[in-house]
């Protein structure tokens, strides 16, 4: 079940790719980050990444992201990294799920190490994932592109708000 919504929630994110240009992909000209569609796709997958890089040696590292620039300019690039990172995720097993890993990262004031289960790393993965989904919400409507679709960058537990149409 966890595998088939994080592929849910990935698939939407290479529906917007596949219905935009490369341009619209790398625009950087919206405020107030002036972040790309690119970026934020890549910063997503680079955490999935660190996630299936870490699974053998039982330690992911989110701080050694990939940072791929050409991810983050070319909408065929970023289709292919969510494929590769599909891929990883349809090798798991749920077996898997609880096998424990220390995962590492820069909260601000220096790299914390903690235990996670692969599974609860997959899910801060996911959740992440729709956080900046929703995030690029924003960029898409500024840029005047659709959004894949209705649920793009909605967290299933959050209560939709009714739209009044006049």
């Amino acid at each position: 079940m966890m595998i088939n919504a994080i592929e849910k929630n990935l698939q939407r994110g290479i529906r917007l790719l596949k219905s935009i240009s490369d341009e619209e992909y790398s625009n950087t000209t919206i405020a107030p980050y002036y972040s790309s569609i690119g970026g934020h796709i890549r910063h997503i997958l680079d955490v999935f990444s660190c996630i299936f890089d870490g699974l053998e040696s039982k330690k992911v590292n989110l701080v050694a992201r990939e940072r791929n620039q050409l991810v983050e300019q070319f909408t065929a690039e970023g289709i292919a990294y969510f494929e590769r990172i599909l891929n990883k995720l349809h090798q798991l097993d749920q077996n898997d799920f609880d096998t424990i890993v220390k995962v590492s990262d820069d909260l601000g004031l220096g790299v914390v190490e903690m235990n996670y289960t692969l599974g609860s790393a997959l899910i801060q993965a996911h959740s992440h994932a729709i956080h900046h989904f929703a995030s690029l919400g924003y960029v898409i409507c500024q840029l005047g592109i659709a959004l894949p679709d209705a649920d793009f960058g909605y967290n299933p537990t959050t209560p939709k708000k009714e739209v009044l149409t006049s």
